[in-house]
Order: structure tokens, then sequence, then C-alpha cells
């Protein structure tokens, strides 16, 4: 697979704003291997399936055939596709057969979005340690891009960003892979855990992520989501220079749904207003999809 080299260079012009935690934290002090500091770290290509379905994706006549046979043509692809279609967390009454019948329950925003979280993990070696990462993925792509349509927000660009939203982990992990983990589990949270990256390597994974978002030609919106989630999530403020706030506050009432439901109704009051979402709209929004969300919990257990 062919890869792109990340500068450290680059990475210190993608560097976010200070960040702002919601309360004062110290991050652990670790070790820190002086080899890697100079390392430089490689961003993984898009697959050419990828790349031909963003292509149909980005027609206003997208042809669902099409979309369903360049799926079906890559085997691994579509089996693994079809098992998550076929997972608790889609909720469906009956197992899915194909990816055609896929579509036709889900839509082609859904099973392109599944798609694409196929194709991210299938870029990186299958490793413990990035399963929750992949988890947390799945269900945050899903969310994202079930709270955007009732608030009029771009459904494909919050669901993307939700997916990429921790790529940038498996970029330094696979960069790593002995002295990551121990970032990870040292970490309490991903503040913590950006302060320990820049030390260890100068770059933090929301700076890798929204480069291999670019590189993967997301839009710039879900680019900007994935630089600036760290921040806007820990400070419940979204960056003032940052274009495009919508899909960064879906990011950020995601996260209060995955992390702390009880927090959802103070988080949307909160940042919903800064990105001109309407209040009552994303506060319904957000109940429903919370509700579904429960719903495929209870039916896991």
């Amino acid at each position: 697979m062919l890869h792109r080299p990340f500068s450290f260079s680059e990475a210190a012009r993608m560097q976010a704003l200070p960040l702002r935690p919601s309360r004062p934290s110290r991050a652990p002090t670790m070790p820190v291997d002086p080899e890697l500091r100079t390392l430089q770290i490689d961003i993984p290509a898009r697959p050419e399936s990828l790349v031909q379905l963003s292509l149909l994706m980005a027609d206003e006549d997208m042809n669902l055939q099409a979309a369903s046979r360049l799926i079906e043509g890559d085997m691994a692809l579509a089996a693994a596709v079809m098992k998550a279609v076929n997972s608790s967390l889609y909720g469906l009454k009956g197992r899915v057969q194909s990816v055609q019948q896929a579509i036709t329950y889900l839509g082609m925003r859904e099973v392109a979005a599944i798609t694409f979280e196929m194709g991210l993990r299938a870029a990186f070696p299958p490793a413990p340690e990035l399963d929750p990462i992949w988890q947390r993925a799945a269900q945050r792509g899903l969310i994202m891009g079930r709270l955007a349509s009732p608030m009029g927000q771009d459904a494909w660009a919050a669901h993307s960003a939700g997916l990429f939203e921790e790529c940038g982990k498996a970029v330094l992990f696979r960069h790593a892979p002995d002295h990551y983990p121990s970032m990870l589990r040292a970490a309490r949270n991903d503040s913590e855990l950006v302060s320990l990256e820049v030390a260890g390597f100068g770059v933090s994974h929301d700076a890798l992520g929204a480069a291999l978002c670019e590189s993967w030609g997301l839009g710039a919106a879900a680019v900007s989501s994935v630089r600036h989630h760290v921040q806007a999530q820990a400070s419940g403020e979204l960056p003032e220079l940052q274009p495009r706030r919508a899909i960064s506050a879906l990011s950020v009432i995601a996260h209060a749904m995955m992390a702390d439901p009880e927090t959802l109704d103070d988080v949307v009051s909160r940042v919903a207003p800064q990105a001109e979402i309407d209040v009552t709209l994303a506060l319904r929004s957000a109940r429903r999809v919370l509700e579904q969300m429960q719903d495929a919990a209870a039916r896991e257990r």
C-alpha cells in the first residue's frame, strides 16, 4: 500500500489553538524515546475502491446499482460491510443478504459510510488496542449522521467526521506500536493524550487525523471537525476561527451522548447556538437518536 510521508513541519502548521479543558488537569509524565522525535509519520493512501465510491457519492444523480457493484467487487470489503450492517448497531429486523438490500434498508449514505469505515480499518494492521477506537468510530459516525439530517446539515460530512475523528490514533499506533499504547493507557482523556503525543512525536492525533481526512478527500467541514474535536469537546466552545461549525457542534453533542448522556441537554443548549442551530430542534433530534442508541444497547444484552 502506498503511503504519503507527513513531516513534522507540516504537523506544526496544523497544530490547533491552545486546548481549554473544562477543568484543570495535569498530564502524566512519561519517558519519551528521543528517536521517535526524528521519525516521519506515514499517512495511508485511500484505497482505490473508496476513491471511486467518493466520485459516485459526489454525483447528485448517484447510480445506486453502480455503487452496489463497486462495493461488492471487493469481496473482503463487501463481507465486512455486510457483517457491520447486520450488527445490533443498525437494528434491522431481518438479516440483510446483499449490499443492494442494505442500501434499500439503510440508504446509500449509511452504507457508503460503513464502507469507508471498513476501508479505514483495513488501512491499519489489526490490533486489540485499536478495536475500541473502531467501535467508537462506528457508533459516533452513525450518531452524527443521524443527528445531521433533521438539523438541516450534511449527513455524509457528519458521518464521515465521526468515523475519522480518532483515526490519528491509529496512525500513531502504526508508527510506534511499542510506545504509543503506553500513552493511550496513561492518558485519562484526549486532552492529556494530545499533550503526551506532542511531547513524544511533535504532532498530535487530531492534526494527523485531519491530514488523513484531507488526503482521503473528505470535505472541509469533516476535516475541520476532526482537527478541532479535542479542543471543542473539552471546553464546550467551538473555535472562533473554525469554518462550518455545525459539524463540529454535532461532534461535541455525539461525544456527550457516548460519554455522559446525562449532560446531553446542557451540552446541546451550549453548542447549538454557537453553530446557529435551533436549540429546540437540536434537543429533539439528539433525544431521539439517544433513544435509538439505548435501544441498540438493550438488544446486545
